[in-house]
């Protein structure tokens, strides 16, 4: 792809962002890139250009681009051995855990139509019993689709999506109603459906139990970075993360642990095992990490690090790990040498005066560029002393609040004039080649396992068709047969009408209600020099002629829409500045004519077209 597709596809997808609310920007490019091109087929269009112009022709194409974009393909106990993994193993741990009486939290992140959702229900349904699932389980389930949550909300389902469900789980958690078999009401609401978007939004928290199958591989490496450390913290700790076979975590060792690679289930690793909170290795430092730990924890849902008396880091919190790049690893370390301590603002200083003061001091409109972002993110800084209930200074907590969204409307204008492009990726280790490989091999899996989902897609949608033209099949013969009967007469009718419009001196044009050319006179040929095979079946306006239609074009859809009174059909007369197929100007005149039912309804308009 050229430069000049780069640009016409980056355009694309922020016109989707910008109009519609979906960003894109985070997918799989190779991805995004295969599925438009595949609308681009069908519509017989060539560049990413004139889908865009196609797209704000036809408002209508944006639900078929994102039922191609957003594929919901799931089922039922999808990958049985998993699920026996998950009912055998998981849900028995999270039980014994959590203790007699306690809520256990479930997530189902891409949760597309719901199925996988209600498999969970069933799931914990069997193993504590229908009442004590109803008291203690709550399942959350999010997409980014709205129209599959709509289909997820109703819990409705044909036999043959229920096909891999059990008979004894069918008879016992479905009831049939009118258009297939419902899922148990007075189970249903201990599912909660909503739109969520994995790459913006912020996690559901408290998470005993997280499935995101089959989510992760549509992502670009850094968004899948992002949405993971968002797992992490929404996980509770210990929590379980289950992925789809083509998902690994090869990258996040530190957070999170293999419980069976086979069918991709993690653990989530505790806090003094490498979670948000670094444990020193005495006991006189312990004491004085629990004092800070208490104090950040209440300073709230903000980035924020704790640094003891000397000066060292003792506490990160999870977004403070996303937003610097920090991880358990540098705790301990002397803030003066972590690039927080400069970058996006010097802190050095601020620390020394609000220990000396044992005041707080906060910063106003921090602006950071952050490697990899297109627009400077906007910060409140806030330095507090914690202190002991005698006063002793024990260290100071640092909260970065974001304050982006509330400084955009003042900032857009500069901030869109500043848009950078920074290289962020740093050298990870000695083994970055053999992680590299690693990636790569599992990019492959990934786009092989999306191939294969977009092809069972095809395939659902194959026998869908072939089911509805199946049941369809007696009532087109008897059509087929009528319209036999009347082929004959309706042929001479169509030779005799286009053989008056060849006849015809004038430039005669004839297109239906949606402006497509049905009809193209020799006449037209001689005027514009473009043959009848060319335009017939396009739309006027998309047509290569000095005929300039958009200054006619109120007029063409007022004659669609209603035409004239029952005095005549002919609806305007227009004279406008036209160029022949010579490429010289002239004057034009054009009179619109109505093309009428047998009920009088307009079902097209006729051009004649003659040069002054």
């Amino acid at each position: 792809m050229n430069a000049g597709a780069e640009r016409d596809f980056d355009d694309l997808l922020m016109m989707l962002k910008e109009t519609r609310g979906f960003d894109f920007t985070g997918y799989k490019r190779t991805t995004l890139q295969r599925r438009i091109g595949r609308r681009l087929e069908t519509l017989r269009l060539q560049h990413y250009s004139e889908y865009r112009d196609y797209l704000e022709m036809e408002p209508e194409e944006f639900g078929r681009l994102f039922e191609s974009l957003l594929i919901n393909v799931t089922a039922f106990f999808r990958d049985p051995q998993a699920w026996q993994v998950l009912r055998r193993t998981v849900i028995p741990s999270l039980m014994n855990a959590k203790g007699t009486g306690k809520m256990i939290r479930v997530w189902s992140a891409g949760c597309a139509t719901g199925e996988e959702a209600y498999s969970l229900a069933m799931a914990f349904a069997e193993e504590l019993g229908v009442e004590e699932f109803g008291e203690r389980v709550k399942i959350y389930a999010t997409d980014l689709d709205e129209k599959a949550l709509q289909i997820a909300r109703a819990a409705v389902y044909s036999e043959r999506q229920l096909t891999d469900v059990p008979d004894s789980l069918r008879e016992k958690y479905f009831e049939r109603v009118e258009g297939g078999l419902a899922f148990r009401r007075d189970l249903r609401r201990q599912l909660i459906f909503g739109r969520n978007d994995l790459t913006r939004d912020a996690p559901i928290s408290r998470v005993d139990l997280l499935l995101a199958r089959n989510t992760l591989m549509y992502f670009n490496t850094e968004t899948q970075l992002s949405i993971v450390r968002r797992f992490h913290f929404a996980l509770t700790d210990l929590g379980y993360l289950f992925l789809g076979k083509a998902e690994m975590l090869l990258n996040h060792a530190d957070r999170f642990e293999p419980v069976d690679l086979r069918i991709r289930l993690f653990r989530k690793i505790g806090p003094r095992a490498g979670g948000r909170v670094a444990w020193p290795p005495d006991t006189g430092q312990r004491d004085t990490v629990e004092e800070l730990r208490a104090a950040a924890l209440a300073a709230g849902p903000v980035a924020q690090i704790a640094l003891d008396g000397t000066g060292r880091l003792r506490l990160i919190n999870s977004r403070a790990e996303a937003l610097f790049n920090l991880n358990v690893r540098d705790a301990g370390r002397p803030f003066q040498d972590l690039e927080v301590s400069y970058r996006p603002v010097e802190l050095r200083s601020v620390i020394q005066r609000v220990e000396q003061e044992l005041r707080p001091a906060e910063l106003r409109d921090v602006s950071w560029h952050r490697p990899g972002a297109a627009k400077a993110d906007i910060f409140d800084i806030l330095v507090v002393p914690l202190q002991r209930p005698g006063g002793e200074l024990v260290g100071v907590i640092i909260s970065f609040h974001d304050v982006t969204r509330y400084r955009m409307l003042r900032d857009e204008l500069e901030q869109t004039n500043k848009a950078l492009e920074h290289a962020y990726e740093e050298l990870q280790s000695l083994n970055e080649e053999l992680e590299t490989t690693n990636e790569e091999l599992q990019s492959t899996n990934e786009e092989l396992e999306t191939t294969n989902e977009e092809l069972q897609s095809t395939n659902e949608e194959l026998e869908t068709i072939n089911e509805e033209l199946q049941s369809s099949n007696d009532e087109l013969q008897h059509i087929n047969d009528t319209l036999n009967s009347r082929s004959s007469d309706l042929d001479r009718a169509n030779s005799f009408v286009a053989s008056v419009v060849r006849s015809l001196g004038d430039a005669v044009t004839v297109v239906d209600d949606e402006l497509r050319v049905l009809m193209w006179s020799p006449g037209a040929e001689e005027l514009w020099g473009v043959r009848a095979e060319e335009v017939t079946g396009r739309h006027l306006s998309a047509l290569d002629i000095g005929l300039p239609v958009d200054k006619i074009m109120g007029d063409l859809r007022r004659g669609i829409d209603g035409g004239p009174d029952a005095e005549g059909d002919q609806i305007v007369r227009i004279t406008v500045d036209a160029v022949n197929r010579r490429g010289r100007a002239a004057k034009l005149d054009v009179d619109v004519f109505t093309l009428r039912k047998d009920d009088a309804s307009v079902h097209g308009l006729i051009l004649v077209m003659n040069l002054l």
